[in-house]
């Protein structure tokens, strides 16, 4: 193996590729000289990192905002439901496969609107109602008129999981919650944050 040492902008040399040398010796001398007594102390460090692990899965659970259960096993989890600057919201979430067959994604979530249906699948047909202010809220489109939802969905295996998002404008700022609202699936009740 050869060093290279570079000059440095001063015209002296660089020491770090010194540093890196020394630093892979200590790693390759680094397993010797200690007693048994440091291995249960990894093991008991391993065993807490792996207890902290539950508490990350727990901290996932508590973000479900709704669950909306739908045909053939489909499963929607909401997880979070934010306001933008932009005046938009986005609802972000899991759609997962709770059966034991592979699922093709129903076209009705795609909704009846020509425009939207022309550009493939996609979750055009959700909607937001806020009660409150007594309106409803569609899927929002860019300028050529897809809809700002994920989209082409593949077949869904048994067990698997998509992320998805929907974005429609946002209802009024003194609006906390809405109910979302999509094809063939139970309603949810969402809190908006942001």
């Amino acid at each position: 193996m050869s060093i290279r040492f570079t000059t440095g902008a001063r015209g002296g040399l660089s020491a770090w590729p010194v540093a890196i040398v020394l630093v892979f010796g200590l790693v390759a001398c680094g397993g010797g000289g200690g007693s048994d007594d440091d291995k249960p102390e990894a093991s008991t460090a391993a065993s807490k990192s792996s207890e902290s692990k539950p508490d990350a899965q727990e901290g996932d659970e508590e973000q479900t905002l709704a669950e909306l259960k739908g045909p053939s096993g489909l499963f929607l989890k909401v997880t979070a439901s934010e306001r933008d600057a932009g005046g938009f919201i986005t609802i972000s979430g899991d759609l997962k496969n709770d059966g034991e067959k592979t699922v093709n994604i129903p076209a009705q979530l795609s909704g009846n609107e020509t425009e939207i249906v022309r550009n493939g699948s996609s979750l055009g047909g959700a909607t937001l109602v806020d009660a409150k202010g007594k309106k409803r809220y569609y899927v929002l489109r860019d300028t050529d008129g897809r809809p700002l939802t994920t989209t082409n969905f593949p077949a869904l295996k048994a067990g698997e999981s998509l992320p998805v998002f929907m974005q429609f404008p946002a209802p009024p700022a003194d609006t906390a919650e809405v109910t979302l609202q999509l094809p063939m699936f139970t309603t949810g009740t969402l809190e908006i944050s942001g």
